[in-house]
C-alpha cells in the first residue's frame, strides 16, 4: 500500500467493534493487542486508504483479541468420556453445592473465629468431624492438593530418617511429580523393596531398621499392574510393624462409600486394617474441590498442623465450605453428595433417552453407538463401565470435525475413535444438554457435510 494513516490507538479502542472484546479481556489488554497489530502494520507499511482496509485492520485486531480470550478459563462441554478429566478441570461441583455456599463466599465468614468464645478459632470447622464420620479417622486436615498431603507427611514424620515403598508404587503422575524426588525434597531417605510386580509382607519387614520411620504405600494412581502379581495384607503390614515405624497411604482416588470398584480400596478400610494415616484427593472420586484430605490419628494430624509449610499447603475458605456441604449431603445421602463419578454412572440411561429423541432431527449426521467410559483424573486406570456415544458421520477429516466443535459457543471437546469423531454421553452434565443439542443442531444446518455411503 501507498503510504497513508494508521488510526489512533484510543480511537480503536472507544470504537463500537472492541467494547465486547474490552469486557472479556480488561482494557489494558485490548490496548497492548491493538499496538501489536498497528506495530506491524507500520513494519509492512500497511495503511487505511478505504473502508475495506479499515475494515480488514479491526478483523485483524479482533483476531487477535479473539486467540487471548481463547486462552481465558471458560466453560466447556466434555464429551470426551473421561469424567474426571484433569485437562478440563477435574470434577464438576454440583451447582446446589455451589449456590448453597455462595452466600458465605460472598460475604464475611468465621473461617477463624470462634463464635462461641469470641477468639480467634481453628480454620477447620466442620470438615475434620465429618471426615470422620465418612473415614472413622480420630481427625483430619485439608491441604490444597494431595501432593502436598505426601509432602508434608513425609516431611513431618520421616525428615531425615527412612520410608520403604515397594519398588511398584514409585509412580510418576503429570507434572513430574514423582514419588522419589517429592521424598527426597522432604528430607525422607527412601528404600525400596520388592520388585515391581510382586511386593510382600516381608519385603516391608525386613527392611526396617533403627532410624525407619515410615512404611508407605502408595496409589497407582495412572497404570495397572496386571498378571503375575502380588500385595501384602495390609493387616498383616500393620500388625506386625514395631511401634517406631507408621503406616501411610497415600490412597489417592478419594473413593470412601462408593461402590463402582471392585478393585480399588476405600480410604476407610486402610484406616481400619491398621494404617495410621490415610490421604486422599477431595476433587476426584469423592466429588469436591481441589484438596488433599489426610485422615488418621489425632496425635499424628497435630503435628501435620505445626509443620510450618502448613501455612503454605492450607486452602481458602471457598475449598472449605464446599467440602463441608459436600460432606454433609454424602453423609445424609443427597444426590448433589455424589461425585461426578458416581453420578456419571447412574445417568447412564437418562442420557441414551435423551440422545434418541433427537436422532429423528439429526438423521443422517450421527449414529448412536455403545461405548466406554472410564474415571480418569488419576483413579482407575484399569477399570471400563458401558456408555453410550453419538459418531459423527462427516466427510471432513475427524481433526477438522474436533476443530469446529471446539469453536462453538460453549466449545465441545469430542475424541476420535476409527477416523470417526465421538461425543461420550456418559461426561455431558445434566445441565448441558440442552446446551448440545442446540448446538450440534445448529452445525449440522450449518457447516457439517455427511460423509457419502459406500
Amino acid at each position: 500500500m501507498e503510504a497513508g494513516r494508521l488510526p489512533q490507538v484510543g480511537q480503536l479502542l472507544d470504537s463500537p467493534f472492541l467494547q465486547e472484546a474490552v469486557r472479556k479481556l480488561s482494557r489494558p489488554l485490548v490496548t497492548e493487542t491493538v499496538r501489536r497489530v498497528l506495530g506491524h502494520y507500520r513494519k509492512q507499511r500497511c495503511f487505511i486508504k478505504n473502508e475495506d482496509d479499515q475494515a480488514q485492520l479491526e478483523a485483524d485486531i479482533l483476531s487477535s483479541c479473539y486467540k487471548l480470550i481463547r486462552t481465558r478459563q471458560t466453560r466447556v462441554i466434555n464429551a470426551t468420556g473421561t469424567v474426571i478429566h484433569t485437562n478440563l478441570g477435574r470434577s464438576p461441583i454440583s451447582p446446589e453445592l455451589w449456590e448453597a455456599v455462595s452466600e458465605l463466599n460472598t460475604g464475611y465468614s468465621n473461617l477463624e473465629i470462634s463464635l462461641a468464645k469470641g477468639k480467634r478459632g481453628e480454620r477447620k470447622g466442620l470438615v475434620n468431624y465429618l471426615v470422620g464420620a465418612l473415614t472413622g479417622a480420630d481427625d483430619a486436615l485439608v491441604v490444597n492438593n494431595n501432593a502436598s498431603s505426601v509432602w508434608l507427611l513425609l516431611n513431618e514424620l520421616a525428615a531425615g530418617k527412612e520410608v520403604i515403598i515397594s519398588r511398584g508404587e514409585q509412580i510418576q503422575i503429570g507434572g513430574g511429580f514423582r514419588i522419589p524426588d517429592i521424598m527426597r525434597m522432604a528430607g525422607a531417605n527412601m528404600v525400596e523393596v520388592g520388585t515391581s510386580n510382586i511386593t510382600t509382607a516381608d519385603d516391608y519387614l525386613d527392611a526396617i531398621t533403627e532410624n525407619t520411620a515410615m512404611v508407605l504405600m502408595v496409589h497407582r494412581s495412572n497404570f495397572a499392574i496386571r498378571g503375575f502379581t502380588e500385595s501384602p495384607d495390609i493387616k498383616e503390614v500393620a500388625r506386625r510393624l514395631p511401634k517406631h515405624v507408621l503406616l501411610a497411604v497415600d490412597q489417592g482416588s478419594g473413593l470412601v462409600t462408593e461402590t463402582f470398584s471392585k478393585d480399588e480400596v476405600p480410604a476407610d478400610r486402610y484406616l481400619r486394617q491398621g494404617a495410621d494415616l490415610v490421604c486422599f484427593s477431595g476433587d476426584k472420586i469423592l466429588g469436591g474441590p481441589q484438596a488433599g484430605i489426610i485422615a488418621g490419628h489425632k496425635e499424628l494430624v497435630k503435628r501435620l498442623e505445626k509443620n510450618p509449610m502448613m501455612r503454605a499447603f492450607r486452602p481458602s475458605r471457598i475449598i472449605y465450605s464446599l467440602l463441608e456441604e459436600l460432606l454433609i449431603r454424602k453423609l445424609n445421602g443427597e444426590e448433589c453428595g455424589r461425585g461426578i463419578a458416581e453420578r456419571a454412572q447412574r445417568n447412564l440411561e437418562t442420557n441414551r433417552q435423551w440422545a434418541e429423541r433427537y436422532l429423528p432431527e439429526w438423521g443422517e449426521h450421527v449414529s448412536l453407538f455403545e461405548d466406554q467410559l472410564v474415571i480418569g483424573g488419576g483413579t482407575l486406570p484399569d477399570e471400563y463401565y458401558p456408555s453410550w456415544s453419538l459418531e459423527l458421520n462427516s466427510s471432513k477429516p475427524a481433526n477438522k470435525v474436533l476443530d469446529e466443535l471446539r469453536e462453538m459457543d460453549v466449545p465441545m471437546i469430542a475424541v476420535i475413535r476409527n477416523d470417526k469423531v465421538r461425543i461420550n454421553l456418559a461426561t455431558i452434565l445434566p445441565e448441558d444438554r440442552d446446551v448440545v443439542a442446540r448446538q450440534l443442531t445448529h452445525y449440522f444446518m450449518t457447516t457439517h457435510t455427511v460423509e457419502p455411503s459406500k
